[in-house]
């Protein structure tokens, strides 16, 4: 085991390289001024979008805007949230959540670049259902010869898809909680969610999106709801740990290694883990979503940073910080996040957090699920997701054993190789995305006019 943790640790460092580093924040910067910021003076109409108020006839995809976004947001919202903020602080200090927000306000005009790209360019199946992601932006978009990054992104998207981070915390905090000292509790809670997310995942997309419509708002809700009356327990804290993240955002002291580079690294590391910015997973969902224009769910698609970084991960970090448990803990992940739960609003507070985790953990594997299966029909054919579904439930059970570092890393690792096709199949269409939003906008200013 020593070896794999040796390999995945090793991939990992290499492949969040200052380049990769620079590739992530160059392209989102450079989507930013290429959109004139135009996606962010369009918000409010994003969540109109959102909410069905332009909802057509014309709409065309295997799953509604809502529903594709909260199953986007069940593989984003969660254990990156919540362990992964802790991951952060713990490696990278309270600096490297300053660096977890630059992610993501680029990573709202990635996402709308890359979602907008993905319904432009996905393909109906004989099935009829639709296939999209950015291994179709490639093959429909890009010239014959880039078609090889379609494959590296779909075979790295099936390892990165495997949700090993989910399970491992989902029995770390089981186990931490209420069965310290069960011999062997992590085989047979491991096996208990293998059995859990064969029941869902093998009812393919509409299943899933249905059960993240039902999980994800509601747990959200009670997890911002917990972490708002913890902090407002402790408002006299809320803003010296405010200052604490920015005064530490360039503090090469805070980090356990790298200096500022690692506090930089760690930040960016976790904000892509957390809202999937550039990567490409995302596309995948918001590609087969039922809309009457690209544009439209590139809209949806943007406000997913949002939820998931600029306020779940903050109100996570924010709460570790006010509690101090991230000083005086050896504890890591989901562990050190229940502990400042615990230290804020008692025992109460772990329970919260227990059924929150659980619940967007499942949901988080079920969503990756159908990424990974997205990936595998591209490479193997039609047949191929039914197979890969059970690898997935098979790699439920080895992730729920496996160490903490091994998980993280082997995502890493696999996410940053997605994010190179991903990143550049987008760069190179993005004046198609800025032709059509253009079209877009000004009919929308059209008929506002008009009305």
């Amino acid at each position: 085991m020593e070896g794999l943790n040796l390999f995945a640790s090793n991939f990992a460092s290499f492949a969040w390289g200052p380049w990769l580093v620079a590739l992530l924040l160059g392209s989102g910067a450079y989507f930013l001024l290429r959109s004139q910021l135009t996606p962010f003076k369009y918000l409010p109409h994003a969540f109109d979008v959102l909410r069905g108020k332009y909802r057509s006839d014309k709409d065309k995809g295997d799953v509604s805007s809502f529903k594709a976004l909260t199953a986007s947001l069940s593989g984003t919202i969660g254990l990156g949230n919540i362990a992964g903020v802790a991951v952060a602080i713990q490696i990278g200090g309270p600096g490297a959540i300053f660096w977890m927000w630059v992610t993501a306000i680029f990573g709202i005009a990635t996402k709308f670049f890359t979602c907008t790209l993905s319904v432009m360019y996905r393909e109906v199946g004989e099935d009829g259902q639709t296939k999209a992601g950015p291994m179709y932006v490639i093959k429909n978009g890009l010239p014959k010869y880039m078609l090889p990054l379609a494959y590296f992104f779909a075979f790295f998207g099936m390892i990165g898809c495997l949700s090993a981070f989910q399970p491992n915390q989902i029995v770390q905090i089981t186990r931490d909680l209420y069965f310290p000292d069960v011999m062997y509790f992590e085989y047979f809670a491991g096996a208990f969610l293998m059995i859990v997310t064969a029941l869902v995942i093998l009812g393919g997309l509409k299943r899933i999106a249905d059960v993240s419509a039902l999980l994800v708002p509601f747990m959200a809700l009670l997890y911002l709801a917990s972490v708002m009356v913890a902090i407002l327990l402790n408002a006299d804290l809320f803003l010296p740990s405010m200052q604490l993240i920015f005064s530490e955002a360039f503090n090469g002291e805070a980090a356990v290694t790298g200096g500022i580079a690692g506090v930089i690294i760690t930040g960016i590391r976790r904000g892509a883990f957390s809202n999937e910015a550039g990567i490409g997973t995302e596309a995948m969902i918001h590609g087969a979503a039922k809309t009457s224009h690209p544009v439209k769910q590139g809209l949806v698609a943007m406000t997913g940073p949002i939820f998931d970084t600029l306020i779940m991960c903050t109100l996570t970090a924010v709460l570790i910080l006010i509690s101090g448990v991230w000083q005086a803990s050896d504890s890591n992940g989901i562990t050190l996040t229940s502990e400042a739960f615990t230290s804020t609003l008692g025992p109460v507070g772990a329970i919260i957090l227990f059924f929150c985790v659980l619940s967007f953990g499942t949901s988080t594997i079920f969503t990756q699920s159908h990424y990974g299966s997205v990936c595998a029909r591209f490479l193997f054919g039609d047949k191929a997701p039914q197979v890969y579904r059970y690898v997935v439930i098979l790699s439920v059970g080895l992730f729920s054993v496996v160490s903490i570092d091994f998980a993280l890393n082997l995502i890493d690792g696999a996410f940053a190789m997605m994010a190179i096709p991903t990143l550049v199949s987008a760069l190179w269409l993005a004046p198609k995305v800025i032709e059509i939003s253009k079209e877009y906008f000004s009919k929308l200013s059209t008929n506002n006019s008009r009305n």
